[in-house]
Formats: C-alpha cells, structure tokens, sequence
C-alpha cells in the first residue's frame, strides 16, 4: 500500500513537474484589450486559451489602438495587442519592428477592417444593377431621405470620426448633392446603427458609411459598393481623408491591414507552440460579425463570447492549437 501510495504521489509530482515547467517556459503576459467589441473578444479568447492551453499566466489590460502600439514599439510593453489596426500607425509600427521591439505574426482577421458605403441586401437582391456608388446615385427613389421624399439620402456617422470625415469628402467627389442627395448626419454611433435597424425592419432604402467587423453586420446582411474607380493612396492621403480639402476626387476605400503584434522580448523567450498559435489564430469578418451579434443579443462580455466561440467553433480553433493543448482547453470549458 506504501508502495502504491508513493508511486501515486510520483506521478502527480511529475504531472505536476510539467504543468508547473510549461507555465514557467511561457510565464506572465500582457494582453491588450481595445476599446471595441471584436478587439475585446479576440483578447478574451487568447488569454483562456493561454491559460488553460498553454500553462501561461495571462492578464488582459485595457488600452486604446495609439497608447497601446505606441508603448509596444518603445517599451516592449504590453507583450500581445491581438487586433492592432496598423495603417493608423505606419510610422510607428515601421520604427519599433526595425528597432527590434515587436513583430507581426500574422493577421486575426485577414479579411481587413472593411470600411465604406453599404446597401441592405434585401435592396441589392432587388435591384442586381445596383453595384456601385454612382449607381446609387442614379436612383434617390430607392434611398429616400426621412425629411424629404423628394430626394435621396446618404446616411454618415458622428462628427469625430475618421470615416465620417472621408464620407463627407466622397459625398462631395461623387457630385451626390447634384443627383438629388442629402448627407444626413446621424449624431452618434446609436444614430448610425438606428438607420440601419429601422430601415431593415422595414425593408426600406438606405445607403451610407459603415464598417465590418461589427456586430450590427452580424445581424443584418448588408452589400458594400464599389467605387467604380482604384484606390489611388496618393490623393487619399492627400484630399479623401482631410476635412477642410476643396477638391476631393472619387476614390476606392482601402482595405485596413489588421495584424497581431507581439513584443519582441516576449516572442524570444515563449514557447514556439504559443507563437505558432498566435501565427495560425484568425477567423473572417463573417464569423466574428455573428459572433458579435450574439454577444449583442446577450448583452455578453468579451470572457463570455470567447467561451461561446470555443464551444461552438471546436472544428476551426483546434487546428490553431496543438492537439494537447486542444485537449485541455476542451476540458477547461
């Protein structure tokens, strides 16, 4: 009986030799959570699997997209900004990865953050000639403004936003006040998402700025327009996205590069396991709108649409884990 009582207690010490040996080889991390929905799951979501997967000691710390790359790329710190929306800071980014400070690895949404004008796609089944925001522009009719049927209507987002500001720019590039448009200014973000609800209850037009991933496309179905001309970088940066600019021309909206970074320090001395998995972790802008739309619809926080992504997802996270580190997250939930 001693025997087997001993043999027992060896095997639990090496189990445990070995759960307490992968936490030290990963140790503490610092994951930082943005100011918005996808952001706040996606961080959620690496932290469990983390944790429960790879024996670290991860700890989420809330930060915003400037503060957040600005400090990883001259402090190192904090370790993993899962959903960094680059293109907001290409200098910054380009100065700390040649310095050595961080490193991208891979992108959690390759999709892009997709930002333009969108349709209902009730509209664009109804009306497959519509592709275009000059074929918008053809058709007031289809896209009535609230306070004057007469015309058509442009839907924007609230004054401080940056695509509020390139809709404004656009409006006037495309000519839409001369095809019979108005630009409504919806107020605020609840204005925006309002628009959209009332005329999709309704199966009304509507037509205006948005941008995926979001909760809102998660649950109504929207088609995003064409501009009918190329992205010219160039003029954008110029005219498109500047308030007081005279002359904007039609331009595309481009797609924003969104890659997780990972501090440099933190990449060298973690396990090549957590790095494959933060490489491979992605999931598309359909999938993280519907999940979104279910933590809306919950009122569910990032740590809840996290644990209802990995009870429903199992066939598309386990291939970005390895099967032992599967294994335990599945017994963690």
């Amino acid at each position: 009986m001693k025997k087997l009582f001993a043999s027992t207690c060896l095997m639990f010490g090496l189990i445990g030799g070995a759960s307490f040996a992968s936490a030290a080889e990963c140790g503490t991390v610092t994951i930082a959570s943005m100011n918005w929905q996808s952001a706040e799951v996606l961080s959620n979501l690496d932290k469990f699997i983390l944790n429960e997967g790879y024996g670290c000691e991860a700890e989420i710390t809330v930060g915003d997209t400037v503060p957040t790359i600005t400090s990883m790329a001259e402090k190192g710190q904090p370790d993993i900004a899962p959903e960094a929306w680059i293109d907001l800071l290409p200098d910054v980014v380009k100065k700390g990865t040649e310095e050595g400070r961080i490193v991208q690895v891979g992108s959690p949404l390759p999709d892009g953050g997709v930002q333009g004008w969108w349709i209902p796609k009730y509209l664009a089944d109804a009306h497959p000639d519509i592709k275009t925001i000059g074929d918008v522009l053809k058709h007031p009719e289809l896209f009535p403004d609230p306070e004057d049927s007469k015309k058509g209507a442009i839907y924007n987002g609230p004054q401080g936003w940056g695509g509020t500001v390139v809709t404004t720019q656009l409006y006037k590039a495309f000519e839409a006040d001369k095809a019979g448009f108005t630009l409504v200014d919806t107020g605020s973000a609840a204005g925006l998402d309002g628009s959209i609800s009332k005329a999709y209850e309704r199966k009304e037009g509507w037509a205006g700025y948005y941008w995926a991933p979001t909760a809102l496309l998660g649950k109504y179905e929207m088609v995003k327009l064409e501009a009918g001309v190329p992205n010219d970088a160039a003029e954008w940066k110029r005219c498109n996205t500047v308030a007081d600019c005279p002359d904007p021309k039609p331009n595309a909206w481009p797609v924003d590069k969104i890659v997780t970074l990972v501090a440099k320090p933190f990449s060298e001395k973690v396990g090549p396991e957590v790095m494959d998995y933060l490489t491979k972790r992605s999931w598309s802008n359909d999938t993280v709108n519907k999940l979104m739309a279910w933590m809306t619809d919950n009122q569910a926080t990032g740590e809840d649409g996290a644990k209802h992504f990995l009870k429903e997802n199992k066939d598309l996270w386990s291939k970005w884990v390895s099967p032992e580190a599967a294994t335990k997250i599945e017994a963690a939930l």
